[in-house]
This record gives C-alpha cells, structure tokens and sequence, in this order.
C-alpha cells in the first residue's frame, strides 16, 4: 500500500513563498507520474504541477513562472516550490501519484493548507 504525505502548508504574505513536500511510503510500484492539485473553497479541485520520473514537467498556466516542482533523486517524493504568492493561489494543496498499479486515479494525500493573506 502507497501513503501519500504531504508538509510545508502555512500563512504567508502576498509576495512571500513557501516550499510543499509530498513523501511517499510503502511498498511503492513503479511511479508514473507525480503531481500537485489544490482546491479553493467552493471550487473544485484543479490541477497545479507534475512531473514524470525522466524530469518533464507541466503547469498550469495560472502558476507558470511562479512555481517549480521537482523531485528527489530517488523519484518517491515530490516538492512545490511557490514564490511570488497570492491570494489567488489559497487553496488545499494535495500531492497525488500515479503508479503501475494505481490506475489513473492514482494515489492522495490528506493535502496541506496553504493561505495567502495580508
């Protein structure tokens, strides 16, 4: 069974930044493919980031140039690093990953608060 932990959510300033991490756990089948999500309150959730374990990555247009996810040399955990934060960008962040196994809903996190307020 894969666990999905994600850290690093907090309160921060327009303009500040925070970095997210996303550890996966357990007896972890090959890994397709890792990603950030995040859910504002009365929206639904979007997609934010990915990565594929040869380094491609994807953002979405609303955090291209703000954001950059990257993964640790072993290819099982998953970082988000936002710079240049708004208001906009308060949502519930949540990690998910795709496995041989998984099927394409692949595996979630519990996801991190992040709030951006003066």
């Amino acid at each position: 069974q894969v666990q999905v932990v994600e850290s690093g959510g907090g309160l921060v300033q327009p303009g500040e930044s925070l970095r997210l991490s996303c550890v996966t756990s357990g007896i972890i089948p090959t890994i397709y493919n890792m990603a950030w999500h995040r859910q504002a309150p009365g929206k639904q959730r979007e997609f934010v980031a990915a990565i594929t374990p040869n380094g491609t990555t994807h953002y979405a247009d609303s955090v291209k140039g703000r954001f950059t996810i990257f993964s640790n040399s072993a290819k099982n955990s998953v970082y988000l690093q936002m710079n240049n934060l708004n208001a906009k960008d308060t949502a519930v962040y949540y990690c998910n990953v795709i496995t041989a196994t998984s099927g394409q809903e692949g595996h979630w996190g519990q996801g991190t608060q992040v709030t951006v307020s003066s």
